[in-house]
C-alpha cells in the first residue's frame, strides 16, 4: 500500500508496511464483544512489552496479566469506589487486562511503562485485538483496599501501577480521529 503524506514543504511518498499500518490505525475502543483473547496472543503481546526500551535497559518494569472476567470486574469496582466513579465501572468490560507497574522508588518507572504500554497497544492492534489505556488505577495503587486486590493480583507490592491495558474484540468500529497535524515541525 502506499501512502501519500502532505508537508507544508512539499509531498513525500511512503509505502505503508505493517508497523506503520497499525500505527495509523490504532484507536482507543470502549466497547468490547464477549470473545475470548488467546493465551497464545496474551503471550505474544506480553513478550513484546518486555521488548520495549527502557531507561538505561534496567528493564524494572513487571506486567500482570489478568484474563479472568471476574477478577477483572472486581477490581475495576474497586478501583471505581476509590476514584468515585460510577458504580457500573468496568474498564469497558475488556476481555483481559495487562497491568504494568514499576518500584515506586524508580525515577523512570513512568515511562519506561510508557513505552511498553505502546508495544502492548500496536501488538494488538496488529493481531486484530482492540486496546485502551485505563489511567484510573496510577493514582490509587496505594489505597489499602486497592493495594490489596493489587497483591491478591501479584502485582508486586513495592511496585505501583503506571499503566493498565484494557484488551478485547471491539464491539464497534472505531471512530475515525482527525490528528492534529500542525503539531510538527520540521527544521532544516
Amino acid at each position: 500500500m502506499i501512502i501519500v503524506i502532505a508537508y507544508n514543504y512539499g509531498t513525500e511518498m511512503i509505502t505503508m508496511n505493517d508497523v506503520i499500518e497499525a500505527i495509523l490505525a490504532r484507536r482507543s475502543i470502549r466497547a468490547f464483544k464477549e470473545k475470548r483473547i488467546s493465551d497464545d496472543d496474551l503471550k505474544i503481546i506480553a513478550k513484546c512489552a518486555i521488548h520495549a526500551p527502557s531507561a538505561r535497559n534496567r528493564q524494572l518494569w513487571n506486567f500482570t496479566v489478568v484474563h479472568n472476567k471476574e477478577k477483572i470486574s472486581r477490581l475495576a469496582g474497586i478501583i471505581g469506589k476509590a476514584v468515585g466513579a460510577d458504580p457500573s465501572y468496568n474498564f469497558y468490560g475488556p476481555d483481559a487486562i495487562i497491568i504494568a507497574s514499576a518500584p515506586r522508588d524508580y525515577t523512570f518507572g513512568r515511562e519506561d511503562c510508557s513505552c511498553a504500554m505502546q508495544n502492548i497497544f500496536l501488538v494488538a492492534q496488529s493481531l486484530g485485538i482492540g486496546s485502551v489505556w485505563i489511567n484510573q488505577l496510577c493514582d490509587v495503587s496505594d489505597e489499602p483496599e486497592v493495594r490489596a486486590a493489587l497483591d491478591e493480583l501479584g502485582v508486586p507490592h513495592d511496585n505501583i501501577v503506571r499503566g493498565t491495558a484494557a484488551l478485547g474484540y471491539a464491539a464497534n468500529d472505531a471512530a475515525q480521529i482527525i490528528k492534529n497535524e500542525e503539531a510538527i515541525s520540521f527544521i532544516n
